[in-house]
């Protein structure tokens, strides 16, 4: 009797181990990804789940992964898809229709939910400089694009590739915005011609081509936000003495500027479907966002967070739109034939 209960107990301790295990849930996302790992794992204890990232590259890479993985789905959720790229993933069909309630505090000229994506932050694609160089070199700062395709500061300035990076490609629609594809085009040949750096995607970009992480661009395609990380990265911060500038700046050159939205959806044959779901209500959960800003240098989708004081040194263009998402895969192609592979 004694053994028979205690093979029953032990079985039924085993069952409910089983039952309690775990579900995996898969998270592709670029790599600049970046949340607290103690959020993580309170969404984890909350929905009894593991969560497993799969960094992808830098965004348009991750995209041409889910594209060539569209019939057996590498992953659940995706995040970092953005503006740039929504509507080749809605055109390939990647993405399960899904909209987060939280979507009804997010402003509705930033929301990507007309193509599946839920809209998680937005940040501002701008060139920066670095300031100690400029002063060393005793050169004044360009003052427009024209200015940054000559002889004299295209050949100090690095930026990643449209075909692979999302900020790339954001630069090559605020060209086309400001000067139409034709002349646009012409400004990348002749900016390639004179100097101008090309890298795979943003981190080669920033660093390790630009001056500032020892490399020998001193112009870098980034955020307008980076000249706050560079502060907040630094030895010894205390946001209560913040230094009178940041070792960068930006250059807010008229028609470089380009609003980045970035967005969370659902793939289209998620193992986890529900769960996926539940991770993007998390990624728009204030928690997450309040984490965001001193974290991946994006502002968060929702409004009223509040931003760390190193914030100061970030530039926020209040003229600068979101520009309506269009398939961006035919520029790219002309871009990729007539600039990167032009002898």
């Amino acid at each position: 009797m004694h053994r028979t209960w205690t093979f029953s107990l032990l079985c039924g301790l085993l069952l409910g181990a089983a039952q309690a295990a775990p579900t995996t849930l898969t998270v592709i996302t670029h790599d600049s990804f970046d949340v607290d790992k103690k959020l993580i794992a309170a969404f984890e204890i909350q929905n009894n789940a593991k969560v497993r990232f799969i960094k992808g590259g830098d965004a348009g890479e991750m995209l041409n992964r889910l594209i060539l993985t569209k019939a057996n789905p590498i992953a659940d959720a995706v995040y970092g898809l953005d503006n740039t790229l929504a509507p080749r993933a809605m055109s390939a069909g990647l993405l399960e229709a899904y909209k987060s309630p939280a979507l009804a505090n997010v402003p509705a000229a930033e929301r990507l939910d007309a193509f599946d994506l839920n809209t998680v932050d937005a940040g501002y694609v701008a060139f920066n400089y670095d300031r100690a160089w400029f002063a060393k070199a005793g050169l004044a700062l360009p003052k427009t694009l024209d200015d940054l395709k000559s002889p004299t500061y295209a050949k100090l300035t690095v930026v990643p590739s449209p075909a692979t990076s999302s900020p790339g490609l954001a630069f090559l629609l605020a060209s086309v915005n400001h000067y139409g594809q034709t002349q646009a085009l012409e400004w990348w040949k002749e900016a390639r011609r004179n100097g101008l750096k090309v890298t795979r995607g943003w981190t080669d970009a920033y660093d390790k081509e630009f001056s500032r992480n020892g490399g020998q661009y001193p112009i870098v395609l980034s955020y307008a936000s980076s000249p706050a990380a560079e502060v907040f990265y630094a030895e010894n911060y205390d946001p209560k003495k913040l230094p009178a500038e940041s070792p960068t700046g930006n250059l807010l050159l008229p028609g470089s500027i380009f609003l980045q939205l970035e967005g969370a959806g659902v793939l289209k044959g998620a193992k986890q479907p529900t769960l996926a779901r539940k991770f993007v209500d998390f990624m728009l959960s204030a928690p997450v966002q309040a984490d965001f800003p001193t974290r991946m240098w994006v502002y968060p989708a929702l409004s009223g967070v509040k931003l760390d004081p190193v914030y100061q040194f970030a530039q926020k263009p209040s003229e600068v739109k979101a520009l309506t998402p269009v398939n961006t895969q035919p520029l790219v192609d002309v871009w990729v034939r007539e600039v990167l592979r032009a002898r």
